[in-house]
């Protein structure tokens, strides 16, 4: 039964690897996944070994792309399913590949800086367009009013917010202008009144529309707010105020041909920074999608490269410094594809001296390797979960392959739930190439892994659900019950057999709460069901006791048979 049965002999090999070919010989050996390495520089630091420098630069190509996929996300560009697992970038491209993603990163964030500060100055004087189209209802302000100085000016009929007036009691009126987030207005409003001793007159108007806010990029409601009030002083303690409940506050303009001449410039200020914004946005994306070409397939050669590095650090260098010394251990079986793997690194580095190996005596226990495929992935990674075999033991998910499913399906025996679990399975092992599956949602993507596991569990609980006789809870009739009720009445039988049992009659059934069948009586049991639970049976009143005792027994039979087998296993690892 090979390496099902027991993991695979194991030996350890020592590798010497040229200093110059030793990137190349272990991207072979990792694409082919021959070997484990052991760590020779157990006393030695992370920081102070030799290719520490390295690593670290692959960490700064890693956050370089985990940006990139961040802002590929971002603008919903959808990344290319591309080779799968691309190998090992060579060394004489990793330098470039480097400079591309950095010069890459500085143009993403000089691009992505300049659109976020057009779109703040864009929200600025949209901000600004509201709040002088809604201050205006606000104050009238008449600049051709020449202002006539009366002894005592009547002012019952102006408003208290007219500027006329205010300029006829001589008073020096100013005004602070802007917006405010909804819910920071109650607080803002009593703020003023106590800080000002209520020499401001604050109004506000609710914008229809929702903002940005500039600083966060949230939507929100806000309000327009303008405050009129007397003297430098106050001016100052409302500034203030305004600054620290984060207002927005825009210069307000002193005349009506002022407010024209500014609402002109901003529209055209608009238009030109939608413009300028919206090519902007067309070149990052263009950025973007060139960029999401290639983003899958760089951050798997990354892995590998750094991966590279850290079994480059396990080795010991010699004190030439020319050779490096590697300690792994390797299946007996692939020990000339480990010289293989060799002989293609240091072909494809262009070495004059190739790198070798050769193996070694140890008394150490090697560790444990058993080979899977898609079907046995499952049931292998389930007897890891309590615990890896030691070497050479018998591997028990060999036999989990039959009872866990068939004992889950002891559990759960309903043929037509496990039929409905059979279909799902089947559909997702009917569709395991596709890549979407292998890529999904974690939840997804754990039922996907254990399809193999669900089929059989489907399957089994189909067939113990029809031991059971059990369909979505419910009983089938298929073959016809054993059991004849009508022949338990008196007058389908003689009078001498009805003298001699004990037979139905119609007071018998108005008047018993139940009812016993007795097979015994000729007619009643015609003989068993002929595959599982005899339907009669759901009119039995003791029926889940029956059931609970039944499938009790069968639970007890199948334990102790699971535990001598599991004993008998034992004699064999013993041996």
């Amino acid at each position: 039964m090979g390496s099902l049965f027991r993991s695979e002999s194991m030996c350890l090999a020592q590798l010497f690897l040229q200093s110059g070919t030793a990137y190349e010989c272990l991207s072979a050996l990792g694409e082919k996944g021959l070997v484990q390495f052991r760590d020779l520089n157990q006393n030695v630091s992370s920081f102070q070994r030799k290719f520490v420098g390295e690593v670290k630069r692959c960490e700064e190509l890693e956050r370089i792309l985990v940006y990139l996929v961040q802002e590929i996300t971002r603008a919903d560009i959808p990344l290319p399913e591309g080779e799968a697992s691309p190998p090992a970038p060579p060394l004489k491209h990793v330098l470039e590949m480097q400079e591309q993603l950095q010069k890459l990163e500085v143009e993403l964030r000089e691009v992505t800086k300049n659109k976020e500060k057009l779109r703040k100055n864009l929200l600025e004087l949209v901000e600004y367009t509201h709040m002088l189209r809604v201050t205006k209802t606000f104050v009238r302000r008449n600049v051709e009013f020449e202002p006539t100085y009366e002894e005592f000016p009547a002012l019952e009929n102006d408003s208290l917010l007219d500027y006329s007036c205010m300029q006829r009691l001589g008073a020096k009126l100013g005004f602070v202008s802007g917006l405010i987030q909804q819910g920071k207005v109650e607080a803002f409003e009593r703020m003023l009144w106590r800080a000002c001793k209520g020499y401001t007159i604050v109004t506000y108007a609710e914008l229809d529309e929702s903002l940005e806010d500039p600083e966060t990029g949230e939507v929100i409601k806000w309000h327009v707010f303008l405050i009129s009030f007397w003297g430098e002083q106050i001016g100052h303690k409302v500034k203030k105020i305004c600054d620290c409940y984060h207002c927005h506050v825009y210069p307000y303009p002193n005349t009506a041909e002022e407010r024209r001449e500014i609402q002109e410039g901003l529209n055209t200020r608009i238009q030109d920074l939608y413009t300028v914004l919206h090519k902007t946005e067309d070149y990052l994306r263009q950025v973007l999608c060139k960029a999401a070409e290639s983003v899958c397939s760089r951050v798997v050669q990354v892995r590998k490269m750094k991966a590279i590095y850290h079994m480059l650090n396990m080795c010991s260098v010699d004190v030439t410094n020319k050779c490096l010394i590697a300690e792994v251990w390797c299946p007996e079986v692939d020990l000339p594809g480990l010289r293989r793997a060799l002989e293609e690194g240091s072909r494809e580095s262009g070495a004059t001296i190739p790198s070798f190996m050769n193996t070694i005596p140890t008394k150490e226990t090697p560790p444990t390797l058993i080979r899977t495929n898609k079907f046995t992935e499952g049931f292998q990674n389930i007897v890891d979960a309590y615990g890896v075999g030691s070497y050479q033991e018998v591997n028990p998910a060999l036999f989990t392959i039959i009872t866990f499913p068939f004992l889950f399906a002891v559990m759960f025996g309903d043929f037509g739930h496990g039929f409905v679990m059979f279909l799902f399975a089947l559909l997702l092992v009917l569709n395991e190439n596709h890549p979407r599956l292998s890529q999904s949602q974690e939840i997804l993507r754990m039922f996907f892994n254990g399809r193999y596991i669900l089929l059989l569990m489907g399957l089994f609980s189909v067939y113990t659900g029809l031991i059971y006789n059990d369909c979505f809870s419910k009983s089938v009739n298929l073959f016809g019950s054993g059991w004849n009720v009508s022949a338990m009445y008196s007058s389908s039988h003689s009078q001498e057999e009805q003298k001699k049992m004990v037979l139905w009659n119609d007071s018998t059934i108005r008047h018993s709460r139940t009812l016993q069948l007795d097979p015994n009586i000729p007619g009643v049991f015609r003989g068993p069901y002929p595959f599982g639970i005899d339907p009669i049976w759901n009119l039995a009143t003791n029926r889940l006791t029956f059931l609970n005792s039944f499938k009790m027994k069968m639970s007890v039979i199948l334990g102790i048979i699971h535990m001598t087998f599991g004993v008998i296993l034992g004699i064999f690892n013993h041996l």
